[in-house]
């Protein structure tokens, strides 16, 4: 075994010798078998716990009431401490009003439909031409530019029905390839 293999093999055993010592848990115990060392914390920077993640993956001994969900954070959270009015505006850099070329996409069975709006003449024109067929779609929408929460209520009314979410559209329209909107986000491609 050559000198960096077996520096290597002693670093990670010197780590894992200090991990499984003995020492006094920083978090509440675990249930754990009995013929396993308790583990030690070796470093907490702060933060947020990453537990309320843990309720997806059953048999984490996480119960469902600390489970996060994407719209609120953490259920633990008190109710009311942020509303939709904190997240406005939104103004993503990457997308405008204009034309779509449509062209195939390969996502993964079950993806949500999602489309793509602004507070704009388009978007709405748009909406109204297209909206049965989103409904049809159960497809989600994402507002990607909106100044205020009369503007959001304006298009969720002329939705009729859809989710609309505001949200920053650049990550998605770096993913995809996107420039424009409105646009529709399906299993098979985009469209407008």
């Amino acid at each position: 075994m050559n000198r960096v293999n077996r520096y290597s093999l002693s670093v990670m055993a010197g780590c894992l010798i200090l991990a499984l010592s003995p020492i006094a848990q920083a978090q509440a115990p675990v249930q754990r078998p009995p013929t396993l060392p308790d583990l030690e914390v070796v470093a907490d920077h702060g933060g947020e716990s990453a537990r309320p993640y843990y309720v997806a993956i059953k048999g984490a001994g996480v119960d469902e009431q600390e489970g996060y969900s994407p719209q609120i954070g953490p259920q633990t959270r008190p109710t009311g401490q942020y509303s939709e009015q904190d997240m406005l505006p939104v103004e993503s850099e990457r997308l405008t009003p204009g034309q779509v070329v449509a062209r195939d996409l390969e996502l993964p069975g079950g993806f949500t439909p999602i489309f793509v709006i602004g507070d704009d003449t388009l978007s709405r024109q748009w909406l109204d031409q297209r909206g049965d067929i989103l409904r049809g779609m159960n497809a989600v929408g994402l507002v990607v530019q909106v100044q205020d929460e009369q503007a959001m209520q304006e298009l969720r009314q002329a939705a009729r029905g859809l989710e609309v979410r505001p949200v920053s559209g650049d990550g998605l329209a770096e993913r995809v390839g996107l420039q424009h909107y409105p646009a529709l986000i399906s299993q098979h491609g985009i469209e407008q």
